[in-house]
């Protein structure tokens, strides 16, 4: 009788085998054709989202006048310093994209506001179509790229370099900028996206009032200290909506770069030393940026490379080696960079184009006090009522790779951020 009922299982359990495999075979083929779990996609993505805000010309002292009480309170509970060094030149565009990279100017490319290149021509953050190639913006990799290659959703208002597919990368959600668009509404586009599924897991936010105003009226001006109160404001609509998701965000408010009060009456035309005919001035300002006409090096150089009251004018090689500029092609070949306060242009305006007076300008020496930029940071992540010493701004990037969980690269930053602001 055992030997039947042997004989039975073992007629049986080739069959049961071959079934076994059939389902195997069939189990495995939806595993393949299936989409992967919310949780597989979830464990590429950082525990708490990341924000990093721009207030465009937030000098750092501007914290100190008692104008932006949501401001204070998160620096409060998170960590801040007295000032954060921005790189020259202190600049909109090339700080922005060195906040993004940790690349100085010099290395990622975006060396001016207004930029010549052999090959692409002109840029300024007027030409729109310079603005959206991205061969201006490839040198280096902005984080909302790293991001998205790591399956992190990205979100960016209006963030420099962001409106151009930056070595084929765009950002999750993104818009053109917008100056027109009230601050409010930039911050309910900002709640809206981290409403959406997938979540960013990194945004950016931008504010251009502050510098705005600043140049307008000056950095000591009524209207300054109303435009940082407004920004203020909105910090605070921004905090709210964050806690009326149960959000708990990583948020990081940082400045491009400071203000300096300029005047009239301090200005330097460069045509009292040479021919205008001489020169193409690149880009004036608080650095006057310029190549001589060919035929014209020697004529140029004579005129320039010698003393001059206010500004110091230096070929691009024999740049001051703190300012790590100069070896990019899209530096033009001299340079002259004013004292704060001062700023230089090729000629006197005409009559029939008066130029526009302007009330404050940056661009100087990042090592200058009125160029010293702000930063606070307050979340999960961070420590609390810590006051950093001041650092530079390609630091921030090493943070916000940390941050997102990103593996470290190799960039001009530093661990001064990751080691003193994190818990």
């Amino acid at each position: 009788m055992a030997n039947a009922h042997k004989a039975a299982i073992d007629q049986v359990m080739p069959i049961l085998r071959f079934l076994a495999g059939l389902l195997a075979l069939a189990l495995s083929a939806c595993a393949a054709n299936a989409p992967p779990p919310a949780t597989a996609v979830a464990e590429t993505r950082p525990a708490h989202p990341v924000i990093l805000i721009s207030v465009d010309g937030l000098r750092a002292d501007y914290l100190r006048r008692g104008v932006s009480p949501n401001i204070t309170a998160l620096a409060a509970r998170g960590v801040t310093t007295s000032a954060m060094r921005p790189s020259f030149p202190s600049l909109t565009f090339p700080n922005h994209y060195t906040l993004v990279t940790g690349l100085r100017p010099d290395r990622h490319g975006v060396v001016n506001n207004t930029m010549r290149d052999a090959e692409l021509g002109a840029f300024s953050m007027g030409i729109r179509s310079a603005v959206e190639d991205a061969r201006w913006w490839n040198g280096a990799e902005p984080i909302w790229v790293t991001a998205e290659r790591a399956a992190i959703p990205t979100a960016t208002m209006f963030w420099p370099g962001s409106e151009a597919a930056v070595r084929g990368v765009r950002p999750h959600r993104w818009l053109k900028f917008d100056g027109a668009m009230p601050n409010r509404a930039r911050v309910d586009q900002l709640l809206a996206w981290l409403d959406e599924r997938p979540q960013p897991g990194f945004a950016t936010l931008y504010f251009d009032t502050v510098d705005h105003d600043g140049h307008e009226h000056g950095p000591d001006s009524p209207q300054l200290n109303a435009a940082v109160s407004e920004v203020d404001a909105r910090i605070g609509d921004l905090l709210a909506g964050l806690k009326a998701r149960g959000i708990a965000a990583n948020i990081i408010l940082v400045a491009d770069h400071g203000m300096a009060q300029v005047s009239s009456d301090r200005r330097i035309f460069l045509d009292s030393l040479l021919e205008s005919a001489q020169v193409q001035l690149v880009a004036g300002g608080a650095v006057a940026s310029l190549n001589p006409q060919p035929g014209q090096e020697r004529a140029v150089k004579a005129a320039l490379l010698r003393p001059h009251p206010h500004m110091a004018c230096h070929e691009k090689a024999d740049l001051p080696a703190r300012l790590h500029y100069g070896r990019h092609a899209r530096v033009p070949a001299i340079l002259c960079i004013a004292d704060s306060g001062w700023t230089i242009w090729l000629s006197p305006p005409r009559a029939d184009q008066p130029m526009r007076a302007l009330g404050g300008m940056h661009g100087f020496d990042p090592a200058h006090p009125d160029m010293a930029a702000s930063f606070v940071a307050a979340g999960p992540a961070f420590r609390s009522g810590v006051v950093l010493p001041p650092f530079d701004n390609v630091d921030v990037h090493p943070l916000l790779l940390r941050l997102l969980g990103l593996p470290a690269m190799q960039t001009d930053g530093g661990d001064t951020l990751v080691r003193g602001a994190l818990r």
